[in-house]
C-alpha cells in the first residue's frame, strides 16, 4: 500500500474524542442531584473547621460514584478558599484493589510527601510504624485530610484502617490535622463484614448510587455527545439506542458512552456522515465480543477448555448436556490443543460449578425418577462462536 496509507483520512466525526474516554472527568454532573446533595450534607462540617464525616459510597461499576466524588471534593476545595474558618483541604485518592493495609498507608504517605521527597519503603517496617508515620506527615502539614479509598472492600484488612483513622485525633495521634475517610465500593454488604467496634467508631454517612435508567442515560450521553462529536453527527435515535441497551444490561453510563464512541468508529469506517442505529447495533456486538473475550482470557486453561467443549456441543445442537457428555468432548478438545486433561469427573464438575457461578453457564436440575436420579444439565449463556473464536485466538497466541 506504500507509505501514504493514512493520507486519505481527512475527516472525522469526533470533535474531542477524549470526552468519551473513561479518564474524562466532566465539568458538570447530570442526573445525580440527590447524591450530590447527600455528599454536600455529609461534608459541610469541613467548611467550619470541624472534623469531616466518614462517607461510604455504594453502587455498581459505571454509575458515577468516582466522578461525583471528584466533582464534590473539587467544589468543596473551591469553597474553602472563601471560608476563613475552614482548614486547608488535602484530598488523596487510592485504589485498594488487592492491597494490604501497609501498602495502602505507604501510598498515602508518599502522596502526602510529594514526588521530590524520600519514598516510604515497600518492605521492612511494620504496619503500625507505617500508620504512625502517616500521622506524623499529616500533623506536619496540618489541615483536613480526606482519604478516598476506592474498592475499599478489596482491602486485605479494612478493619485495621477503618478503626485507626477515625479515632486518630481522639486518641491523640493527631493534633494539627483532621481526617475523614470516603470508602467507595461495589459491594452493598461491605459494612456488614466489618467488626462491631469499627462500625461503632465510623459513624459514617452512606450514599447509594442506583443504576441509571434509560432516560437518565440518554441525558448523560447527550451532554457528552454535544462536546465530543461534530454537530449533527449522532442521530437522536442512535443516542436513545445507546441508552436503552445500557439501561437494559447494567444501567452503566460507562457502557452507554462506550457504545457511542464505538458507534462513531463504526460510522467512520463505513464512510458515513452520521451515527445511526445500525452503527450502534454493530458497536454493541463489538463491545460485547470484547467483553466476553476478556472474561474468557481471565479463566484457567481447564475452565476455557470446558467452555470450548460446551460451545462445540452447542454448535452441534447437543445442549443442554450433562457433565459426563461434557467430559468426553472436553478430553478431545484438551488433547487436540496439546493439554493434559483433568482426570476425574469431580474436578470437571467443580469447574462447571465455578463457571455457572461466574455467569458463563446456565444450570438446570433434571430428575429422571428412581432409575436415573437427579442430575444437572448445562448450557452456555454466551455466543458459542465468540467462545470458539476466542479459544482459537488464545491457542494461536500461545504458539506464536
Amino acid at each position: 500500500m506504500g507509505d501514504d496509507i493514512f493520507s486519505g483520512i481527512t475527516e472525522t466525526l469526533f470533535r474531542e474524542k477524549a470526552i468519551l474516554s473513561e479518564e474524562y472527568s466532566p465539568d458538570v454532573i447530570v442526573e445525580r442531584d440527590d447524591e450530590i446533595d447527600a455528599y454536600r450534607s455529609a461534608l459541610k462540617d469541613v467548611l467550619f473547621g470541624r472534623n469531616p464525616s466518614n462517607v461510604f459510597v455504594y453502587g455498581k461499576t459505571g454509575v458515577g460514584k468516582t466522578a461525583v466524588t471528584e466533582y464534590v471534593l473539587d467544589a468543596l476545595a473551591d469553597e474553602i478558599e472563601n471560608r476563613p474558618a475552614a482548614d486547608e483541604l488535602h484530598v488523596h485518592f487510592h485504589n485498594c484493589n488487592d492491597d494490604s493495609v501497609y501498602r495502602t498507608v505507604r501510598s498515602l504517605i508518599n502522596s502526602i510527601r510529594g514526588a521530590d521527597d524520600d519514598r516510604f519503603p515497600e518492605t521492612g517496617l511494620s504496619t503500625s510504624h507505617a500508620i504512625e508515620t502517616l500521622y506524623d506527615e499529616m500533623d506536619a502539614r496540618g489541615g483536613t485530610f480526606m482519604f478516598v479509598l476506592d474498592e475499599i472492600d478489596h482491602l486485605s484488612d479494612p478493619d485495621t484502617l477503618l478503626y485507626e483513622l477515625p479515632r486518630a485525633r481522639a486518641n491523640g495521634h493527631l493534633t494539627d490535622a483532621r481526617v475523614g475517610v470516603i470508602g467507595i465500593s461495589n459491594n452493598y454488604t461491605f459494612r456488614s463484614s466489618l467488626s462491631p467496634k469499627v462500625k461503632d467508631t465510623l459513624m459514617e454517612k452512606e450514599i447509594a448510587f442506583s443504576p441509571y435508567d434509560a432516560a437518565e442515560l440518554r441525558s448523560i450521553i447527550s451532554a457528552r455527545a454535544e462536546k465530543a462529536l461534530v454537530d449533527g453527527v449522532p442521530q437522536e435515535s442512535a443516542i436513545a439506542l445507546c441508552a436503552a441497551k445500557a439501561a437494559k444490561d447494567t444501567g452503566s453510563a460507562r457502557q452507554a458512552i462506550d457504545l457511542l464512541r464505538e458507534g462513531g468508529d463504526v460510522a467512520e469506517e463505513a464512510g458515513a456522515e452520521t451515527i445511526s442505529d445500525e452503527h450502534i447495533a454493530a458497536a454493541a456486538e463489538r463491545v460485547q465480543r470484547g467483553r466476553v473475550q476478556d472474561k474468557l482470557r481471565d479463566q484457567t486453561v481447564h475452565g476455557q477448555l470446558i467452555l470450548e467443549a460446551i460451545a462445540r456441543l452447542e454448535t452441534d445442537d447437543r445442549t443442554a448436556v450433562r457433565s459426563k457428555e461434557i467430559r468426553d468432548v472436553y478430553e478431545r478438545v484438551a488433547v487436540g490443543w496439546d493439554h493434559d486433561p483433568l482426570t476425574t469427573l469431580k474436578s470437571i464438575q467443580n469447574h462447571l460449578a465455578d463457571l455457572t457461578m461466574l455467569g458463563f453457564l446456565e444450570r438446570t436440575e433434571q430428575n429422571s425418577g428412581r432409575a436415573g436420579g437427579a442430575h444437572y444439565q448445562y448450557e452456555l449463556t454466551l455466543d458459542p462462536e465468540i467462545v470458539l473464536d476466542t479459544r482459537q485466538s488464545i491457542e494461536s497466541d500461545t504458539f506464536c
